[in-house]
């Protein structure tokens, strides 16, 4: 059996960032929503979504933070444990920029307008 989880790389702008637990991302694909009538389901409709890169990383001390959360135009990787790469393209930071100091966690989102993954 291969391995489908565990350690992950997180790079913005190429620079190797301090991942911490889970991280989530989303393509940026259309949402399809049922369309429902009185009388039953008539279909769906399509709404737009970000695309986006979501999870935690440590403060090294030497974290610039005013520039992570003032961050536009980045480039936004994750490499899965299953070797799966997820690229993230002209991003933005997305989160509050909330640093927990019990264990220098910071939340970080990224957005854009798509994503690809790769591999």
């Amino acid at each position: 059996m291969s391995r489908r989880g565990g350690i992950i790389q997180f790079n913005v702008d190429g620079v190797l960032y301090d991942a911490k637990g889970d991280f989530t991302y989303n393509l940026g694909r259309p949402k399809r929503v049922a369309i429902i009538g009185a009388d039953g389901v008539h279909g769906y409709k399509e709404e737009p979504q970000p695309a986006f890169v979501e999870g935690a990383v440590t403060d090294r001390g030497n974290l610039d933070l005013d520039a992570l959360v003032t961050m536009t135009g980045a480039t936004v990787t994750v490499e899965a444990a299953n070797g799966k790469l997820v690229a993230l393209r002209d991003a933005w930071f997305a989160g509050d920029g909330t640093v927990n100091t019990s264990e220098g966690e910071i939340a970080i989102r990224f957005e854009g307008s798509s994503a690809e993954e790769i591999a």
